[in-house]
């Protein structure tokens, strides 16, 4: 039979590259949940310094984790396959994990955290600066759906473009169909 234990493994990886990206495009658009009960009470001169301080805290921690992640993974094998590459490498370099279906060098996996949280953090200081300047934060419109239209219809309208997709999908012509609302609005005079 046909053998798909890797495909578990290959889901998990991706959804920890998936996390960590998908974080940092929150914090650029502004879609992270936040608790401003408190802070949107503050008159805005105090309210700005929080932000601020909740902001470049967020890039402190992300900062840190990234150069704390760097570390691991430059020890967990990138050094070896780096050295290796360049025609440098000693052989008392540990040349580091794989993992257990894949067989993936386990540093290329663990990138994820130092590659995604150094971009967050630079989303962090990005929309520090861009509130410093403007004073306005990243705000997402939970309303709008990216793609869709923004048309709005009443329902009337939406009815009349529900007729006319069904003439088309029952193969009418626009003759006929235009006898066939007149017949049907005579009937209901």
């Amino acid at each position: 039979g046909l053998n798909f234990s890797w495909a578990q493994e290959l889901c998990i990886i991706m959804f920890v590259w998936m996390a960590k990206f998908g974080a940092a495009y929150g914090v650029r658009t502004g879609i992270h949940v936040g608790v401003d009960v408190l802070i949107n009470r503050l008159d805005d001169a105090k309210r700005g310094k929080f932000i601020v301080f909740g902001l470049l805290a967020g890039a402190l921690f992300t900062g840190t984790v990234a150069a704390l992640g760097a570390q691991f993974v430059w020890e967990n094998g990138a050094h070896y396959a780096i050295f290796s590459t360049l025609g440098i490498a000693g052989e008392e370099l540990f040349e580091g994990p794989v993992t257990p279906d894949l067989e993936w060098p386990t540093w290329i996996v663990y990138s994820a955290i130092p590659l995604g949280s150094s971009l967050m953090c630079f989303r962090f200081l990005q929309v520090t600066l861009g509130f410093l300047k403007t004073g306005e934060l990243p705000h997402h419109d939970h309303s709008h759906v990216e793609g869709m239209e923004d048309d709005t219809y009443s329902v009337g309208e939406a009815m009349e473009i529900g007729e006319e997709i069904s003439h088309v999908q029952r193969g009418m012509g626009d003759a006929e169909w235009e006898d066939k609302q007149q017949h049907k609005k005579g009937k209901g005079d």
